[in-house]
């Protein structure tokens, strides 16, 4: 019977990545080992030579079998080798194993024996003990991709999981306690089943370099020993149309999902989740559920099952709404999943525009006196003196009032003007208050001036006793005219000509 026991390693060869296959092979004597060694789909790997050889002591590696039809004599009719070349493997089989089989192979494209290749180690043991299954998965690049793992041990860890084999080691990727490598976020998840307890890794987004053997199970990382090697290959780009991979929305609004899948799939079921931390929960499904935190806020607005494409319209936005989500349809065991991020930008408030003056409210208006208004200008000594009092108010005002710096104000709505603007139509409040005191400051003046120049009138009318003389036409009364210290007294209060 055919064993096939892969205690494998990835190669991750220094000269070209496009060639991978186990490094360690375990076989039974007397019976057979089947080996495959995986190549990228290239035009020239296609249909260049594939080989088979063994290391010798000196160094030298002597072909076994290659696809040029060249058998070695001591392997015919032992050995066979198959290209697949629209897979992107060969596949190498030995029989009717002898312990001298054990040792060094290479399993390699090239014209030459040190071209391109994998290095492996063959050992053949009487007893080789504990059968280690493989499985290969293709999956398209872009596209998504579903492995099915065994379950675990019954009274073992329920820990699960995936995890990529290198050389010595195989490096976790992401397991069911949340882990997820970097190169992971938002596009791996570990699903249990509800029954058995067998579990699902879904992986979508499908990279060039996820292609390689990995390992799936349940407690702690087994190293080579796994019970399972799955050989993940990812081959040409999908033709599925592809959904954004980033979606913006404010907090607040809405933002709708479209998601795709293939309408030949038959999928029966069809929904959207947010992933964290390896797992995905269901938020919507096209049968009705709706997770109760998202009651009101989600939906399926639409469904076109002949273009094989649905909307989901998550609305009433939170910033806690960021994050991983995907959209996914199911047929059975079968999966398709897309992954997208979604961001919620804070909700943003627009300045307020300085509020416009109403009829209800007071306003400033100066006005200039009625003795200002309708008296008629004075006479000459009296502008004399009115110009000497004004230039006597303005030293006292100066000091106390300073100009203010220039600002702006409200005098309609709508209507907003600039002190400092060309023109100068518009006043400061302190600018108005300072006009203002000096109006009534003029007028106050005014007042008095015009009550110095009543009671001058009427000291000028009264008659004083006068001597009589002999040249009563010389006597004629003078006229004085005011003087700043007349002026000075109407300032400071009403005064008796003497």
């Amino acid at each position: 019977m055919v064993v096939l026991l892969l205690l494998a390693a990835l190669l991750q060869d220094p000269v070209s990545s496009t060639l991978y296959g186990s490094r360690f092979l375990k076989g039974e004597v007397g019976g057979s080992i089947t080996h495959q060694c995986f190549y990228s789909t290239t035009p020239a790997n296609k249909h260049d030579r594939k080989y088979w050889c063994k290391m010798a002591g000196n160094g030298a590696c002597y072909t076994v079998i290659s696809t040029t039809g060249y058998i070695s004599q001591h392997h015919t009719g032992r050995v066979a080798l198959q290209d697949l070349p629209q897979n992107g493997t060969f596949m190498v089989t030995m029989r009717e194993l002898k312990k001298s089989d054990t040792g060094i192979y290479r399993c390699g494209i090239g014209t030459s024996n040190r071209d391109l290749y994998v290095r492996l180690n063959l050992t053949v043991l009487a007893d080789v003990g504990e059968l280690v299954t493989t499985e290969l998965m293709q999956g398209e690049l872009h596209g998504s991709v579903t492995i099915l793992c065994p379950p675990g041990e019954p009274q073992g860890s329920q820990r699960r999981f995936w995890c990529k084999l290198g050389r010595i080691s195989c490096t976790l990727i992401a397991d069911s306690e949340g882990f997820v490598a970097k190169s992971y976020q938002g596009r791996i998840s570990i699903t249990p089943r509800e029954s058995s307890g067998a579990f699902k890794i879904l992986i979508n987004d499908l990279k060039k370099e996820d292609s390689g053997l990995y390992q799936c199970g349940t407690g702690r990382l087994r190293g080579w020993d796994g019970p399972r090697v799955v050989v993940l290959q990812v081959t040409a780009a999908s033709s599925l149309p592809q959904s954004p991979k980033h979606l913006r929305g404010r907090a607040g609004g809405s933002v709708p999902m479209e998601c795709h899948y293939d309408p030949r799939g038959n999928y029966q079921r069809k929904y959207l989740c947010r992933w964290k931390e390896a797992r995905c929960e269901l938020l919507v499904d096209a049968a009705g559920f709706v997770h109760e935190s998202y009651q009101g806020r989600i939906q399926i607005s639409s469904s076109k099952e002949e273009q094989g494409t649905y909307t989901v319209v998550l609305s009433h936005l939170r910033e806690e709404d960021t994050g991983w989500y995907w959209c996914g349809a199911q047929n059975g065991q079968t999966e398709h999943t897309a992954s997208l991020k979604l961001h919620v930008q804070k909700e943003t408030h627009s300045a307020q525009d300085p509020e416009p003056s109403t009829p209800g409210k007071a306003t400033f208006k100066a006005t200039l006196p009625p003795s200002l208004a309708t008296s008629s200008p004075p006479r000459q000594s009296s502008v004399k003196g009115l110009r000497s009092s004004v230039g006597t108010v303005t030293q006292h005002t100066r000091p106390l009032l300073p100009p203010a710096p220039p600002s702006t104000f409200v005098t309609s709505p709508g209507e907003i003007h600039d002190e400092s603007s060309t023109g100068g139509s518009g006043l400061s409040p302190a600018l108005i208050l300072l006009t203002f005191i000096t109006v009534v400051v003029l007028a106050l003046t005014k007042l008095k001036l015009q009550k110095g120049e009543e009671s001058r009138t009427i000291g000028k009318g009264e008659v004083a006793p006068v001597e009589t003389s002999p040249n009563p036409e010389k006597e004629q009364p003078r006229e004085e005219a005011p003087s700043l210290e007349n002026t000075e007294e109407c300032r400071t209060g009403p005064g008796t000509h003497r």
